[in-house]
This record gives C-alpha cells, structure tokens and sequence, in this order.
C-alpha cells in the first residue's frame, strides 16, 4: 500500500510527519520538545473516545484534573442525553451541586453578553428545578424555550473548558452538566484527563494512518485512487482523492474539501459543495494531477446533525454563522493539522491551494504545509444558496469575486 506515495521523512526546520524530527515535530515517531509520542497518545485518545462515546448514550463520565492539580475532579453528564435516569447516577457520583455548563455563544445567544472578563469562559447556571426538559430548553435553541425561574450565574468550576470541549468531541450540543465528583472513583464509570482533551486534536492528527488503498475510476477523473485515513483509536476516517502522480509535481494543485452529505450526495442546492467538489475533480484531471482531502468535518467541523439543526435556525431568519453560534459552536470549528498530516503521509509537502477560504491557506501554512498560490474555485450561486454565498463572503472572507 501506498508504494506511489511513500511516507515522507522531513527534516526540515517545522516537519511534522511521521518519522520528523527538529523543534517543531509532532508526528508519531517525532522527537524534540512539541514531539507527541504515538505510543504515549494511545491511552489518552482512548479516554477521549470512551468518554465521548458515554456522553453520547446518556451516561456519566469523571474529568481528572490530574495529581498536579490535587486530584480535582467533575462527574459530566451531556444535557443532550441526560434522562432522569441520567441525572439520578449523577447525582450518586457527586459531592455537591451541579452546573449547567455552556458554551459561550450558547449562553450569550440565551442569556446575552457575559461580563468582559468572563465572555470566552463556560457560563455555569444553577438550576433549582434540574430536570432533562429544563436542560433541553437552555441547551437546544430549537427545544421549547424559556428561563427556569431560580435560574443564576454562577463561577465556572475549574475544568468548564474541558468539560464542554468534550461535549464537542462527542458532536453533541456543548452542554454539559458538571458536579464536584466524589473522592473514590466508580471503576463503571469512564475517567478522561483534562490534559488527554487538550492534546487530543493533535494526537488523533498525528496518529492517523492509510489503511486501505484502490483504484476507483471517476467519471471526470478514470485514473484516480482513493487512499482512507483513520487512527487506531478513532472511527472517524478520512480520504484522499488522488488523481495522476501529484507527489511528482513541485506544487501539485490541492482541495481541503469538507464532506457534506445534503451537498455532495444529495445535491442540496443551499451550499455549493457538491459543485465544488465535482469541479475540482474536473480541475485536477486536466492538468493531470491532485489530491483532494475529503475530510470528515461536516457542517465546518459540527457534524451533520448539528448542520441540521444550524439549517432549521436559518429558516428562522438566522444566517450560517449566527446559526452556528446559537447551537454554541463556533461559526468555524475546523482545524487543519489533520489536512497537513495526510499530505505528509502522502509525500506532500507544497501545494497550490483550491480554495477561496484565506484561512484554509493561513491554518494549513501554520501547520507546516508550504502553499505555493491559492487558486480561486468559484461557484455561481443558483437562486437558493444567494444568502449562503453572500454570508460567506462578508462574514467568514472567502473571496468570491
């Protein structure tokens, strides 16, 4: 596998693939003082996959601070999720009360601004009634609404980051009800650190690997072969869409492209996704050669079913991005260290960018990936996606003129 593109082994002075070294590594096998250790990762993405996977079903999951921070600790239930069933084991894990924990563009959406020095923390809500509706309500804007009466602001625990950024991880609304955990652990009950959260997004990067490769003839592009991503400790998985021998051209022409499942299977006309992606399939097989990331980061990195509930909050009248923050996502949650590791894994190192994103030539830069030129790839608008384009435009950048 992969005998066209073998991995790289930079060693210049920001590599990140696998085998790199120098100040700036991270790959699995790196070295110096960023390096992240696979074998090292391994425990720690696994935590982060286990605890996602309890929030999902409804259950309860314990955040260590670790032994530097005194053995702290936050028994966590999703308000997504919670049952009473839920918040009765919840509340046998706990040691006090609970929060409601929200995203900050969540709470500024229902409650309105934060104080300045609070406004990118965790708001942290007591509620007298604490119930799964009342939960739904302050979580889900598209949840019956209304403030429970005896609602207040209170200091965010230590670990409120964490806590939500979990919830994100899990593709869940981020919000979380926290509690100070008991002192002895449940063994049932899933542990995850706090710092296994702060590493996780570089470590799952780092940790991805080809796992299967085949030739797939394209109606636009017969000579293309499709080569999936995925690391040992996550189900997500990734794709690069090869066509010809882009690792034998000096700047071979690259497209970040976002799956979308409405746009580029369905044919949704709200987004130009599936034009986008069908057109830079066309691009790369005219000039002879391109790779085309199909990165699993639905609806700018909030995954599909909260792109849905996005879509309802812009039939409201809401656009993408005030959609986005409602849901208590950022209006972009994507990153891009995961684009630069398959390129690196794919012997890619400098490329022309497909995009009109500045901050897709900005952010996969930051990661290591030389970009050569950006090549503009617009899409015309078709009478329902107007908005859409035009939000992108004056809000997030792109440049579509």
């Amino acid at each position: 596998m992969m005998t066209e593109a073998p991995a790289p082994n930079p060693t210049g002075p920001n590599p990140t693939g696998p085998n790199a070294t120098g100040p700036n590594a991270t790959g699995p096998n790196a070295t110096g003082p960023n390096a992240t250790d696979g074998a090292d990762a391994a425990p720690g993405l696994r935590r982060v996959q286990r605890a996602a996977a309890e929030l999902r079903s409804g259950g309860t999951v314990r955040l260590d601070a670790g032994p530097a921070e005194g053995g702290r600790a936050l028994i966590l239930l999703a308000a997504e999720t919670a049952t009473a069933a839920g918040l009765d084991a919840l509340a046998a894990l706990a040691a006090g009360p609970a929060l409601l924990l929200l995203a900050p563009s969540r709470a500024a959406s229902l409650l309105g601004p934060s104080p300045a020095d609070a406004a990118a923390a965790p708001a942290a809500l007591h509620l007298p009634a604490l119930t799964a509706a009342n939960l739904q309500r302050l979580a889900n804007p598209l949840a019956p609404q209304g403030i429970p009466p005896g609602l207040r602001r209170e200091p965010p625990p230590a670990g409120a980051a964490a806590a939500v950024a979990l919830a994100k991880f899990a593709r869940l609304l981020p919000a979380v009800l926290a509690a100070p955990a008991v002192a002895a652990a449940e063994p049932r009950v899933p542990v995850v650190h706090e710092a296994d959260l702060a590493a996780y997004p570089d470590a799952l990067a780092a940790a991805m690997q080809p796992v299967a490769e085949a030739a797939i003839p394209l109606e636009d592009a017969p000579d293309a072969r499709i080569v999936a991503f995925r690391a040992a400790e996550s189900s997500a998985e990734h794709l690069a869409i090869i066509i010809g021998d882009p690792a034998a051209q000096p700047a071979p022409l690259v497209r970040l492209h976002s799956a979308c499942f409405t746009g580029d299977l369905l044919g949704s006309l709200r987004c130009d996704c599936g034009p986008q992606l069908r057109g830079a399939i066309r691009r790369m097989a005219a000039e002879g050669a391109g790779v085309l990331l199909y990165l699993a980061q639905e609806g700018r990195g909030i995954g599909l079913v909260n792109k849905l509930r996005a879509y309802a909050l812009q039939d409201r009248g809401l656009d993408t991005l005030d959609a986005n923050r409602a849901l208590g996502w950022e209006p972009d949650e994507r990153r891009f260290r995961i684009a630069a590791t398959l390129l690196e894994r794919l012997g890619i190192k400098r490329v022309r960018l497909l995009t009109n994103n500045p901050a897709k030539v900005a952010g996969l830069a930051a990661c290591g990936i030389e970009v050569a030129g950006r090549e503009g790839h617009v899409v015309p608008p078709n009478g329902v996606n107007d908005r859409y384009l035009a939000t992108k435009a004056a809000r997030f950048g792109h440049l579509l003129g």
